[in-house]
């Protein structure tokens, strides 16, 4: 018990000096990993395309303000309906999905704050059953190069997952 308790803080600790990457601007928070995560459900029921894109809300707020020019705050936004335009362009830049080798379109949702990071959500309509998902991930590369994107995906209550790490951007799911 004790040798796994060393083992544990030891990692923790180590955790912490990892040096930040130079591609991050120095005035942004440190935290020891870069990582969004897509989540991709397919509701048989709804025949949708349930999509989430959490991401650190402080990496976030700095890619957007670097990427459109502006003054950025996801948690306290002065105008929600300018901040939901950001969100939902750079996700949709960033983010592409085919469903059977067919690219769809997917539709905004919204946003929200949950701890540290930032939720968006969005949908695609009209997907009756799906057996192949094509995923490009970008998202946050134009922030740090040691960014990993996680992507899940599931259907028919089977879970994939794969992990992307800086430069990757493409991963396939059979079902």
């Amino acid at each position: 018990m004790a040798v796994s308790l060393f083992k544990w803080l030891l990692v923790s600790c180590s955790l912490y000096l990892v040096p930040l990457p130079k591609t991050v601007p120095k005035t942004v928070e440190s935290h020891p990993y870069y990582i969004s995560v897509v989540d991709i459900n397919h509701n048989q029921t709804d025949k949708t395309l349930e999509i989430s894109c959490k991401i650190f809300t402080n990496d976030f707020e700095t890619t957007l303000e670097k990427n459109y020019k502006t003054k950025v705050d996801l948690v306290n936004p002065p105008d929600k309906s300018a901040m939901d335009k950001l969100v939902s362009d750079y996700i949709k830049k960033h983010l592409s999905i085919k469903a059977d080798n067919k690219a769809v379109s997917f539709s905004y949702v919204g946003f929200e704050k949950e701890d540290e990071a930032v939720y968006s959500y969005f949908q695609v309509d009209n997907i009756p059953a799906v057996k192949k998902i094509d995923v490009t991930n970008s998202i946050l590369h134009d922030f740090s190069d040691q960014q990993i994107n996680i992507i899940h995906c599931t259907v028919g209550g089977k879970r994939q997952s794969d992990k992307l790490d800086y430069p990757k951007t493409e991963a396939s799911f059979q079902f």
